[in-house]
């Protein structure tokens, strides 16, 4: 099992304090404030592009930003990078492991790389196999690994250091259930034992089933932070959406609002049921062009939908990002 010294402590082992960030006319981040203390999952939720990547980026020591401040164990990060390295696990959205070496010699070598000694850097490689299901490839090259196989490995390396702070970037970006699983039980495990994990993600669930603090980005800004359950009591709303072929029509449902976005309806409302059958009164001759109807719940999802009148559709990543 791995393992990592628990601390009572909650101090703030990453205080971030309004991060900015520009790539030519772009603005990546628009002063962002994160905190995240010890035995914490902190989740950066937000679509692709949002700014997830540049800010955990920064805090890795890969970006220079252009203001603001980051504290790590209450060293200054931006003036003293290398002091601050031993306390950070990162592992970045782009898998990075050596091809042509195994799975277990790739987890020595970072070990030999974190100054980890000898006597212990067999236990502790073990001991990141098993947590990342990885016994049985211990052996195997790793340009013969499976994409999700790879992204375990990957992973693996940013924990072999016991990090105090472990950044993860889209961990679960194309991998597979049981590395999905696997990834999420580790996350919890090293919270439960005194690690704080920023957790950068554009899947909703995974922070649901994490029961992270939230930070919803949204065009490089902080639009919501929060337990999940108290962003959803705050500002999920059930509601009935409708999308057409071609424009949404425009129609009226007494009492309720009617939100028109390009071939959308969204009517918000608890009695979706209900409102159901006035809107296809409403619809009349236009019911034909109505190509879905969809009951939104209360979640993480109802949230962004609330705090931006979008859905939460992650497009594709736009944002390059390269060290200094």
């Amino acid at each position: 099992m791995l393992t990592i010294p628990y601390t009572s402590d909650r101090h703030p082992i990453l205080s971030a304090s309004g991060l900015r960030k520009s790539y030519s006319n772009q603005i990546a981040l628009n002063g962002v404030d994160v905190e995240a203390r010890a035995g914490e999952v902190v989740g950066l939720l937000g679509p692709n592009g949002a700014g997830k990547t540049t800010f955990a980026s920064i805090v890795a020591g890969l970006v220079k930003p252009d203001g603001g401040s980051v504290l790590v164990e209450g060293v200054d990060a931006l003036r003293h990078p290398h002091a601050v390295r031993p306390f950070i696990g990162f592992a970045p959205q782009t898998t990075g492991v050596y091809e042509v070496l195994t799975v277990k010699e790739n987890l020595t070598f970072f070990g030999e790389l974190a100054g980890i000694r000898a006597g212990k850097l067999r236990q502790r490689v073990a001991d990141v196999q098993s947590a990342l299901l990885l016994e049985g490839l211990s052996s195997r090259p790793c340009q013969q690994l499976s994409g999700g196989e790879r992204r375990r490995v990957h992973t693996a390396l940013a924990l072999m250091a016991r990090p105090r702070l472990l950044l993860l970037d889209e961990p679960t970006v194309g991998a597979d259930i049981p590395t999905r699983t696997a990834l999420l039980d580790v996350i919890k495990q090293l919270a439960g034992e005194g690690s704080a994990v920023l957790y950068s993600t554009h899947y909703l669930p995974e922070l649901e089933i994490l029961d992270a603090f939230v930070v919803l980005l949204d065009h490089g800004s902080v639009i919501a932070r929060g337990r999940v359950e108290e962003l959803v009591t705050r500002h999920g709303t059930a509601a009935l959406e409708l999308r057409f072929d071609g424009a949404a029509p425009e129609i009226a449902i007494e009492g309720l609002p009617v939100l028109h976005q390009g071939e959308s309806l969204r009517i918000v409302t608890s009695e979706a049921a209900c409102v159901a059958v006035k809107v296809f009164e409403a619809l009349g001759q236009e019911a034909h062009r109505l190509r879905s109807m969809d009951i939104i719940h209360p979640s993480l999802e109802s949230v962004f939908l609330t705090l931006t009148g979008r859905r939460y559709e992650p497009e594709e990543d736009r944002q390059r990002v390269t060290a200094p």
